[in-house]
């Protein structure tokens, strides 16, 4: 489960709809062997030794109690009819049927209890094994690439966790306390019937047992196909569920809920159809095993039947033989099963063994060293990046942020301008040049470190489904409550915080849909602000917010960026005039660069971009003096002339960029 080594530059990145690699039984089982006997954990070896011996001593006492019963029913039948001497008390009481029923019932609990006392003493390795797989899984998903994610449906992704978990769970107890113990159960019958009776019966058995073992395996190899169905089934029905509920406001904006409704129920009908293949395979897999042991147990007792009526055996022989066989069913039953869960279990955590072989596109050099911050300043050197290898998005950008000042970069929508963003962060890894940080390549420096020098602020933030107090914390866990406090204040989010019920502790729902999208917009920048980074990116932190709004979220980035390096998405360019350089951005090449003043005065796609968006603000303000006394109906044309699209000689400039 090792990950590979990172793919060359030029190979196609691994997508999450690669065909997972089919596992194994042997290859789960080994994959699986180092945290049933973890290395590092004495105490847990300990169990395993200790459950196995319980093991051996409880097989044990289930061989003694077809004997037990065999002696019972000899002395109730008197088919021990030799005189018993009182000193001779070993006889005396074999042939005592009271004893030997009381010695049934004793063995049997004494069996019982250690088979649940190994259970209970395995249990701990078999959910520190859980927990430890469950654990590596979750963290790798953490290490995949954006593009990874950005691919997956969260929905499908959960249940392939969640299927996974449970599948080595299954495996890690089913071969612990099934698999070993029925192999130890199956060879001591084997043996204790060859002593007791002779080689027919021995014969038989094994028959049985492998016709019984080769029906088992066809059947349930048939079966794996269905329930790998039935898996897909229910993963695409979880999502469809997920991402409907997730978009709950979109969903009641066009009063589609009958149409979600339907197509959640569409994909709830596969899943009723594989799930009843899937059940009605295992009555046939149940039905076909019950016949072949019957065959088998009725073939040994008409033999043993024989050998009473011919005077070599006693009725307790063939109360004896019944009473192994059907013990021997149940250790059969219990193969077929182990065999059935461990292949089900196995499919169920292929994925997750699929998602554990994903290469992170981004990962630490070898020997990587932590950037070291001196002073922040910040250069892109002829950067080159595309999402698809057949559609460049940015080619040969070259610019720098000196230290302490403020650099925005604008454009169309599709130039490139978020892809920055993302490179600089290291979500991505550049397809050519290089981004220097205080002359360091953060390529060669580790993720962390990178990540801990420089401050976020996205357009769309996304909240824990936690409280305030814990979402600012998010941005420096060490925080105090006080400075948790400051920040909300220097972000200009304490007052609203303070007018709630609950104040800091206040929940925002999920990704934060309790509240507004400024207000998730000041939560994010107040864990920036608690994070105190020497880098700021904000990534059109603003365009969220209404005007008054944002010139007071704008004041307080202000603030923050003071003496720091900034780095700025903007869309809004009103934000941006105070920029010591302002760098336009076309077709993921530098079209244009200047302070705000020069860029209006060269009259190029930047004075377009400035004076289309005044008209807009314009007529905003225009509609805002005309108030109540005109209809929404008429308002509606003036605004969309406001926000109409670029002329014609500025629509190439905006192709949709689908990555970013």
């Amino acid at each position: 489960m090792t990950p590979h080594h990172a793919r060359p530059a030029d190979q196609a990145p691994q997508t999450p709809d690669d065909s997972a690699p089919k596992a194994t039984m042997l290859g789960t089982l080994v994959h699986l062997w180092p945290y049933i006997w973890p290395g590092d954990r004495f105490d847990l070896k300990m169990r395993v030794v200790w459950a196995m011996v319980l093991l051996l001593i409880a097989k044990l006492a289930t061989m003694v109690v077809p004997f037990t019963f065999k002696w019972a029913i000899d002395a109730l039948t008197g088919a021990d009819t030799a005189p018993v001497e009182p000193s001779n008390w070993t006889l005396w009481l074999i042939a005592s049927p009271l004893i030997m029923t009381a010695s049934y019932g004793a063995v049997r609990i004494i069996m019982a209890v250690l088979t649940q006392w190994r259970d209970g003493m395995f249990a701990q390795v078999a959910m520190h094994a859980v927990r430890k797989l469950a654990y590596m899984t979750f963290v790798h998903m953490h290490e995949l690439s954006l593009r990874f994610h950005l691919e997956r449906k969260t929905g499908g992704l959960t249940r392939v966790l969640e299927r996974g978990r449970n599948g080595i769970e299954v495996i890690v107890r089913m071969v612990i306390l099934q698999l070993v113990p029925t192999i130890v159960e199956v060879s001591l019958l084997m043996g204790v019937l060859l002593w007791q009776f002779d080689w027919r019966y021995v014969l038989v058995t094994l028959i049985t047992v492998v016709i019984y073992m080769y029906y088992t395996y066809i059947a349930t190899e048939w079966r794996i196909g269905i329930r790998r169905n039935m898996n897909e089934s229910d993963s695409e029905a979880n999502t469809k569920a997920i991402d409907s509920l997730l978009n709950y406001e979109t969903v009641k904006y066009f009063s589609a809920e009958t149409r979600e409704a339907e197509r959640y129920d569409r994909t709830m009908a596969r899943y009723e159809h594989a799930s009843v293949k899937t059940y009605t395979s295992l009555a046939v897999l149940n039905a076909g095993q019950a016949v072949i042991f019957t065959c088998g147990l009725t073939a040994t007792m008409l033999m043993c039947a024989i050998g009473v009526r011919n005077g070599t055996n006693t009725v307790g022989d063939f109360v004896m033989v019944n009473a192994m066989m059907i013990q021997l069913y149940q250790p059969l039953n219990f193969m077929g099963m182990v065999y059935r869960e461990i292949k089900q279990a196995i499919v169920d955590i292929e994925k997750m063994f699929g998602v554990l072989t994903k290469n992170p596109e981004v990962k630490d050099l070898p020997g990587a060293k932590p950037l070291v911050v001196s002073s922040g300043n910040v250069r892109f050197d002829d950067v080159r990046f595309a999402y698809d290898p057949e559609r460049p998005i940015l080619k040969g950008l070259s610019f720098e942020v000196p230290a302490g000042k403020t650099v925005a970069i604008v454009g169309p929508s599709g130039a490139g301008k978020s892809t920055i963003s993302r490179l600089l962060f290291r979500l991505y890894d550049v397809s050519g040049g290089k981004i220097l940080i205080d002359g360091q390549d953060i390529r060669k420096v580790t993720q962390s470190s990178l990540r801990a020098s420089i401050g976020m602020v996205p357009q769309d933030t996304v909240l824990f489904n936690d409280t305030i107090r814990y979402n600012i914390r998010y941005g420096r866990w060490d925080a105090s409550d006080a400075e948790v406090e400051e920040a909300a204040r220097t972000a200009q989010i304490d007052a609203f915080i303070q007018a709630s019920p609950k104040g800091y502790e206040t929940e925002v729902g999920e990704r934060g849909l309790k509240l507004s999208g400024g207000e998730k917009q000041r939560v994010a920048i107040a864990r920036t602000v608690l994070k105190a980074p020497p880098i700021l990116l904000l990534d059109e932190a603003t365009s969220a917010l209404d005007s008054h709004t944002e010139q007071e979220i704008q004041d307080a980035l202000e603030r923050v960026s003071r003496n720091r390096t900034s780095l700025v998405i903007a869309h809004r360019l009103s934000t941006i005039v105070g920029a010591d350089e302002i760098i336009v951005l076309d077709q993921g090449r530098i079209v244009e660069r200047g302070k705000h003043g020069q860029l209006l005065a060269a009259n190029g796609l930047y004075a377009s971009m400035w004076n289309r968006q005044r008209e807009a603000q314009e007529a905003r303000e225009k509609l805002a003096l005309i108030g109540d006394d005109v209809a929404p109906a008429a308002r509606a044309p003036t605004l969309h002339e406001a926000v109409a699209p670029e002329p014609a000689d500025h629509v190439t400039l905006a192709t949709p960029d689908a990555a970013e």
